[in-house]
Formats: structure tokens, sequence, C-alpha cells
């Protein structure tokens, strides 16, 4: 049986997460914190969870390092794990995905399990060891679990493919379609890497979750987004790779028809000011600046209920 919490001795954390947590005064407690619930393998529960969910957030960097948030799709049982340090993933790059020109041995990669009728989600990271014909092998690098906040609750369907070519758009500035869909949007995921040697255990890929009340994103002009940030768990995974790297894959899935809006880019972090005041509960701003990005029509074969807003918005 693995032993329990952090088994190594350098800090969970790298240098950018170390950087924010002292200054917010947290990192004493975050240390001890990490230690226990950060783990180099899956625990048993994190093993099920995995197994039984017919979609996986992916986030991964190209060749140009850009960091892409990307979505698999498989009924229960496509990600299973042989071992505590293992995940497998028997599922196909969805059509127009970035992943798939960017999935390849040795790469890092970050998992986002969530399931979002249930609001539980359970993050992982590590390195992409064995590519096969119908998927791929993950090899662990940190595990934890998330807290539900600011999860809308959705029950999904799963559609069969028709088999048609979708539509893809490429962009390098946010049409009207692309806006319209930023616009009502009340969840969508963001993928952000440090990958260093330094970093040791705590360097890779992370692809995190955020929500909001619909419309809760700004849409500045046509490259440029402000997104409020709120209480979390003071891991500031996402913020500490920005810390030192900013550069930022978003991910926006239209729930009701199958869209996928997959855009990259950089972004940075407004930690003080009078602006941060204009959005009820937040606590700092992400500001994004679009480079590229991609909107493939309906290849996503899930589609979801009305949402239930979490609790934590009211």
């Amino acid at each position: 049986m693995a032993a329990s919490g952090w088994a190594h001795s350098e800090s969970p954390f790298h240098a950018g997460e170390l950087a924010i947590q002292a200054r917010l005064g947290v990192q004493n407690r975050m240390d001890k914190q990490g230690r226990r619930i950060i783990r180099d393998y899956l625990p048993e529960q994190h093993r099920q969870f995995f197994a039984q969910l017919p979609y996986v957030i992916v986030g991964t960097v190209d060749t140009a390092s850009s960091p892409w948030a990307s979505i698999l799709v498989g009924q229960p049982g496509f990600l299973s794990s042989p071992s505590d340090r293992i995940l497998q993933v028997a599922a196909k790059t969805l059509f127009g995905d970035p992943l798939a020109n960017i999935l390849t041995s040795g790469i890092d990669i970050g998992l986002l399990g969530i399931e979002l009728h249930t609001r539980r989600r359970n993050r992982m990271n590590g390195t992409v060891t064995t590519i096969y014909p119908n998927g791929f092998e993950v090899q662990v690098g940190q595990s934890f679990g998330n807290c539900p906040q600011y999860i809308q609750a959705r029950m999904f369907e799963m559609k069969d493919s028709d088999g048609i070519l979708k539509p893809i758009h490429s962009f390098k500035a946010l049409g009207e379609a692309e806006r319209s869909m930023v616009a009502i949007a009340d969840t969508f995921f963001i993928a952000t890497a440090y990958q260093a040697e330094s970093a040791n255990a705590a360097s890779g890929v992370d692809v995190s979750h955020r929500g909001g009340r619909p419309g809760f994103i700004r849409i500045d002009d046509e490259k440029t987004l402000t997104i409020p940030d709120f209480s979390g768990n003071n891991h500031f995974n996402t913020f500490g790779n920005l810390e030192l790297n900013p550069r930022a894959g978003l991910l926006f899935i239209d729930f009701d028809r199958g869209n996928l809006l997959y855009l990259t880019g950089t972004a940075k972090v407004i930690w003080e000011g009078a602006e941060i005041s204009s959005y009820p509960g937040a606590e700092r701003l992400l500001r994004f600046q679009l480079k590229k990005g991609y909107c493939v029509e309906g290849s996503l074969p899930l589609r979801w209920s009305e949402p239930e807003l979490s609790p934590f918005l009211a």
C-alpha cells in the first residue's frame, strides 16, 4: 500500500506557487496542507472516481510553448489505473482538438476529472509514457482532490457520433460567434504550465476549472478577456504557473450544442486596484490576451441539462 501524503523532502509547490502563498500569508499553512493531501500516486478513491467518468479535461503544451485545454470523451471505464502510479486513457482526440497535434510520448500533461452533476473533482498531472492506437498512458506526478466551489451542477447525456466532420473556425481575434459563447459562459477550463527541472516533482502542466454566474467574464475587446477570481483552496496552482510563465489556454463548452472553443494566449493577474471591486466577491482578476483559437461546431458527443448554480455564488 502506498504511503499517505507527500513522500518527498522538497515542497509539493514550486517557486511561483510558494511566492504567491507567501505574498498572501498562507505559505506555512499551505505547506502543511499540501504535504498531507498532495500525493505522487492515485488514492483508491481517485482511481474509482476516474473509472466512472465519461469525460476528462486535459491540459498540454504544444511545440510553440502554448498551453491548450482539451476534453476527451468515452464510455465510463475509458479511464483506468492498473496501478496507483499509472492512469490509462482509452480515447481518441475529438475532431479539431489541438491535442491531436500535441499528444506524444514524453510530454507533460494535466488531467482534471470533474463530475459536474455531483460537483466532485480530482486533479492529476504527470507525464505521457506510452501512446496506443486508441489512447495513451500517464505516469502520475501529483494527485489531489479539489473542493466543489463554483461548479454549476449539470446532468449529461451521451450522444452517438454522426460521423460527419464538423466545421472548424480558426481565428486570431474573437468574432461574433466566439464572443457570444464567452458572454453567456458560467464555466470554463484553464491550462497553464511551469516546466523546469528546478521545480522537481512540482513541475508540469495544470488544468483547472473556473466558474461564476452567467456573464461573469468581461469581453474587453476582440483579444482581451477579464475574469474575476474568487476565494479558493490557496494552492494557487494556476496563478503560480502564471507567476513564472504567462502563457495560458482556455476551453469553453457549449453545453447545449456541443460546440467547443479553444483559446491560447497570455494571462496576467491583477492583484489590487479599484477594478477588482466591480466584480462582487472577487479577490483578484485574471486578464487574458488571445494569441489564436479554434471553434469546432458540434464536435462534443455530450449534452447537458440546464445548470443548478453553485451555492457559493449565492
